[in-house]
């Protein structure tokens, strides 16, 4: 299994907005090219976001739907990548002082990924979840400048 964490220099609440904003989730999710509603109301559950990843000449297709949300401390998803199979992407937000640790816990579900899980493959885990909490963090500390230059009434459609 697959965990990482991260402190973010912003209250959780700070945290769970760009989490549970559904045109973020490209932002911060490594590998993911855009992304779009599917269905339902995310991070509601049941919701899913469609996105695109693409690999040198390659173009992926995949889904990940909400299977568990408690706003704003546990958002848990499951990432559907058609042949590749799925995996279970677990976020959990805790009040760390003034700031936030992210604990990131992934594994795989089906497919090949949860065939062949070993020590190698939890190894790249570690790795993506680095970059990708980096990422987030970026996104949450920074949102209060990108905000600013976002329209206010975006559409959600």
């Amino acid at each position: 299994m697959a965990v990482h964490h991260q402190v973010i220099r912003k209250p959780p609440t700070t945290v769970w907005s760009v989490l549970s904003d559904r045109d973020r989730y490209s932002d911060w999710v490594i590998g993911t090219a855009d992304s779009r509603p599917a269905y339902g109301d995310w991070p509601e559950v049941g919701a899913a976001l469609e996105y695109t990843v693409r690999v040198g000449p390659w173009t992926l297709h995949g889904r990940t739907i909400v299977r568990h949300c408690e706003p704003p401390r546990t958002l848990e998803l499951e990432a559907e990548s058609g042949p590749l199979g799925s995996a279970r992407i677990a976020i959990d937000i805790r009040p760390w002082g003034e700031e936030t640790l992210v604990v990131l816990d992934e594994h795989p579900l089906k497919g090949p990924g949860g065939t062949f899980h070993n020590a190698a493959l939890d190894a790249f885990l570690l790795v993506r979840h680095r970059r990708m909490l980096s990422r987030l963090a970026d996104v949450v500390e920074n949102s209060g400048e990108r905000d600013a230059g976002r329209s206010g009434d975006r559409s959600r459609a």
